[in-house]
């Protein structure tokens, strides 16, 4: 189904565009990945809409069948944000040690003290920490769009399951230029 409209006061969550995290070995080239987050940074800027900006420094505690997950040890500067997003003073910056970016931080307070009804979310990995925080949106009565090739993942399979089965149910799926296209006819 394609993009039908954008709240006029929706925001932009980027997922984990990170020094210690875009290393991976992803299935889309995570140069276009990060190209297509920063034309969305930048249209939104320019209508002068909410960017927030996450990273993650760490995972919760619990215990799972992989392992502890105390022995993970992360560099200094793994967490910190690409500096191809250009980070403005204006943009909201959301630390979380979780997969999704409302589970463990102040971000639904801070969207709806702004009067925001709508998010775009993108970044990495599709199948976590965007997956996780389009889950969690909808959860919290946002309408939630999703920029299909402004994200990539891992593992094919999992990327494409998200998009296929989880997705639709949780908002509207499209491109970056389908996005740009509705913030162009004004939100």
């Amino acid at each position: 189904m394609p993009l039908t409209t954008l709240d006029p006061n929706t925001a932009l969550i980027v997922i984990d565009l990170q020094k210690g995290i875009v290393s991976g070995n992803f299935v889309h080239p995570i140069a276009d990945i990060i190209n297509r987050a920063r034309i969305l940074i930048d249209a939104f800027r320019a209508n002068r809409l909410p960017v927030v900006l996450v990273n993650v420094t760490g995972r919760p505690q619990g215990r799972t069948e992989q392992g502890p997950r105390s022995s993970i040890s992360f560099s200094e500067d793994w967490s910190n944000l690409l500096p191809e997003l250009h980070q403005q003073p204006s943009d909201m910056v959301v630390t979380k040690r979780s997969w999704g970016a409302f589970a463990t931080t102040d971000l639904e307070r801070k969207l709806k003290a702004q009067g925001v009804t709508q998010v775009v979310v993108t970044g990495v990995a599709t199948s976590v920490g965007v997956e996780a925080t389009a889950r969690q949106a909808y959860e919290q009565g946002f309408n939630v769009t999703l920029a299909l090739d402004a994200m990539t993942d891992i593992r094919q399979e999992a990327h494409e399951y998200s998009i296929r089965n989880v997705f639709p149910r949780l908002g509207e799926t499209g491109t970056t230029q389908e996005v740009i296209d509705l913030l162009a006819k004004g939100v």
